[in-house]
């Protein structure tokens, strides 16, 4: 037998706000609105009466009024743990302002964009967005927008945040090459991104630097398992097989350290491995993984601060770059093959 359940407890009320405050309903939602000219006595007196009543302003009705202080932020997955990263930066950016970030999940980001907006969302972060230049447009026209690992500004109606991913992938076959590695060969993304393309190109013009053009190797796989673990599987048992793999995201790389430990080979004796983005899991001790360290939670702080500023009047475009830098661990360490005089082998 269903339980029966007792009646809904009334909502609050602005009006029931305004008097328990004694002041007027007008009062009450100038400080809503964070109106200009509201005192700090009449602010502390009109919040005191909220948190007392358990007062809670309806984002539809905030939203009538011009604003319902939440953003959208979109994740094209789930499982990368360096999404986590940057939605942690978001969040701790807005828990100084009154806004709160509403997470979404999708590769093709179209209709959940339209829907963020329907919902009268105050603005829009997109992550690595699969979008054409003509609809980001489109979007950043009609609510404010920032894109986080997005290389194609385009025009000035949106802001970007993003890691100089040409010079991170440069880094890594640098780390390498010093540390006695030629046969370097790179696991990418078969989906065309700019924030792949970008690393794509730092790897392949710091190769030709250090004249190893000819072993320039790129393999592009899906994120899914089997086929990453099918791409590095050729990679392994090739009668050609690198001594390093460059893996485009940490996610590909702790895969890579799977297969070849079923495999037999050792890491980083047989093959040296790397990642990208630093996350949380290349500290475990099975996996002890060297990546390129791109700060997920300051692209997350700086997108948040960037679009609050749009939010309030900013038209400018601002795009911010981060710095990456190499954080080495035993998945690289120096090859035993290097002869002692630290010739090349």
């Amino acid at each position: 037998m269903q339980k029966k359940t007792g009646p809904r407890t009334p909502r609050i009320t602005i009006r029931e706000v305004a008097s328990d405050a004694g002041v007027s309903v007008a009062a009450v939602s100038k400080v809503l609105r964070d109106a200009y000219g509201v005192s700090e006595a009449l602010r502390a007196k009109v919040q005191a009466s909220m948190e007392k009543l358990n007062y809670r302003p309806l984002a539809s009705a905030r939203g009538l009024r011009g604003r319902t202080y939440t953003i959208g932020l979109l994740l094209p997955d789930l499982r990368n743990p360096f999404f986590a990263d940057i939605f942690d930066g978001v969040t701790s950016a807005l828990a100084r302002t009154q806004y709160q970030a509403m997470q979404g999940i999708s590769v093709t980001a179209s209709e959940l964009v339209d829907a963020m907006i329907d919902r009268q969302m105050d603005g829009l972060i997109l992550i690595g967005p699969n979008e054409m230049a003509e609809r980001i447009s489109e979007i950043a026209h009609r609510v404010p927008l920032v894109l986080i690992g997005h290389h194609e500004p385009g025009d000035e109606s949106f802001d970007t945040v993003n890691n100089d991913d040409q010079l991170g992938a440069r880094l890594v076959v640098r780390h390498l090459h010093a540390n006695g590695y030629r046969r370097i060969a790179m696991i990418s993304l078969a989906r065309a991104s700019t924030v792949v393309s970008q690393r794509e190109l730092g790897y392949r013009l710091e190769m030709v630097d250090h004249g190893l053009g000819s072993d320039t190797l790129i393999i592009r796989s899906t994120q899914v398992l089997r086929d990453v673990q099918l791409a590095v599987r050729r990679l392994l048992e090739s009668d050609n097989r690198p001594d390093a793999i460059f893996c485009w995201t940490d996610l590909i790389a702790i895969e890579a350290i799977s297969v070849a430990t079923e495999l037999g080979v050792s890491i980083p004796h047989d093959v040296a491995i790397v990642g990208y983005d630093n996350t949380m899991y290349c500290d475990f001790a099975q996996h002890r993984l060297t990546s390129v360290d791109q700060s997920g939670e300051l692209l997350g702080i700086q997108a948040a601060r960037l679009l609050v500023e749009r939010i309030e009047g900013r038209t400018a475009p601002e795009h911010f770059v981060v710095t990456p830098r190499i954080v080495a661990r035993a998945s690289s360490a120096k090859s035993s093959r290097t002869s002692k005089s630290g010739q090349d082998r």
